[in-house]
């Protein structure tokens, strides 16, 4: 059992909208109707009733939208699609997604995250075992000097199996690097001294230092004082910190050099940088803010505040040791026919996933889960693969 998850291993449950609802792990959610539990009550033991109850629903229990939980009997291939699985941008980076949904609502937030979502219609969780076969054939494959980056559409921290998967990492001779993405609410000092000799980097997620603020660009009640504690005990352990803030203008441009000085104050940066401040971008299914500076003014403000502070903000692929090596080969290209079964609803609204040569592809389609499809490849860049019916 992971020390990251202090609970026992088993099913919590309780009634709520004439269902029964059980909680695995804090983050799969199973519900039942009432009276289908009432009647496997009757004729089973306790610790069968998930398995016998056929109408039930899986769901995130952070979100609350539909979870797809994607293990190697599923059938569903982890390289093709962007919310889930492995991606590689033919660096020796590798990315990996294990999960999807998060505890925020962040007002700037590119993929729309968090419980209310007005496009993400399904989260995805991937076992373990399952991510660890594919990492280390992609890792092989890469050979040498490989950087283990766990991102994800939301926070990866909510991964019920993190330790599992940073133990099963770090057994790879392939990997040298292990760097988390997170927004930290979910550490503690207990948690980073379990993940010192398991993770390399933490790049977290601090976008103002003013509670009031912090609040408005999380879109929740922002534990600012807790993050910011956990900022600190990342510091000073022997995992490097990186503080990305986003700087969203018209919302938190005073907090840029406030975020500049915090991290320098704390010793964040020991092998790295210690600062990725990211400019605000408005993408095509994210939340989108009036407010944009031009990528000259964002580059040009950066340059005053390295030459005031003395520290790197312009950064390059090198800062972090990645550079550009062979990529992953794919029997998909653009243009490409097929037809295909529907495995699983797919993220957004009105999309489903389908497989095709051990990759999977998001096809944009009202068809249902178990229909054939025929379709034509139209996006296959970095291997993420998105296709548009034909008939």
């Amino acid at each position: 059992m992971d020390r990251f998850d202090k609970t026992r291993p088993i099913l919590r449950e309780y009634d709520e909208n004439g269902e029964k609802v059980f909680v695995l792990r804090n983050f799969v959610e199973i519900r039942i109707p009432i009276h289908v539990y009432e009647s496997l009550m009757r004729r089973r033991e306790k610790e069968y009733v998930i398995s016998y109850a056929e109408p039930r629903r899986i769901l995130s229990h952070i979100t609350k939208r539909n979870l797809v939980f994607v293990t190697k009997e599923s059938g569903i291939p982890l390289m093709g699609s962007s919310a889930f699985g492995l991606i590689d941008r033919g660096t020796n980076l590798i990315q990996i997604r294990p999960v999807c949904g998060c505890n925020l609502r962040c007002i700037f937030c590119s993929v729309d995250e968090g419980k209310n979502s007005k496009t993400r219609a399904t989260d995805y969780l991937v076992d373990p075992d399952y991510m660890l076969e594919w990492i280390a054939e992609l890792a092989r494959f890469k050979g040498e000097n490989v950087e283990a980056h766990i991102d994800g559409q939301g926070e990866p921290f909510l991964y019920p199996y993190m330790e599992k998967l940073l133990e099963g990492i770090w057994k790879l001779k392939e990997i040298n690097v292990v760097s988390i993405q997170t927004n930290g609410i979910l550490l503690s000092e207990e948690k980073i001294e379990v993940l010192e000799g398991l993770v390399t980097r933490i790049n977290l997620s601090l976008s103002s230092l003013d509670e009031e603020r912090a609040n408005k660009l999380a879109g929740i009640r922002y534990p600012l004082e807790r993050v910011i504690e956990v900022a600190k005990a990342i510091a000073e352990s022997k995992i490097d910190l990186l503080i990305a803030p986003v700087w969203v203008p018209g919302y938190n441009d005073r907090d840029m050099e406030e975020i500049i000085k915090f991290a320098l104050d704390i010793g964040a940066g020991k092998n790295y940088p210690p600062l990725g401040i990211q400019k605000y971008i408005p993408y095509k299914f994210g939340r989108k803010l009036k407010n944009i500076i031009s990528f000259g003014e964002f580059y040009s403000k950066l340059e005053v505040w390295e030459k005031e502070y003395g520290v790197k903000l312009i950064l390059k692929p090198k800062d972090f040791g990645m550079y550009k090596c062979r990529k992953f080969p794919h029997p998909i290209k653009k243009g490409d026919v097929f037809k295909a079964r529907i495995v699983a609803d797919g993220r957004m609204h009105g999309e489903k996933l389908v497989v095709v040569k051990d990759r999977v592809v998001t096809v944009r389609t009202d068809h249902k889960v178990g229909d054939f499809v025929r379709f034509k490849i139209v996006r296959s860049k970095d291997g993420i693969f998105l296709g548009e019916v034909l008939d």
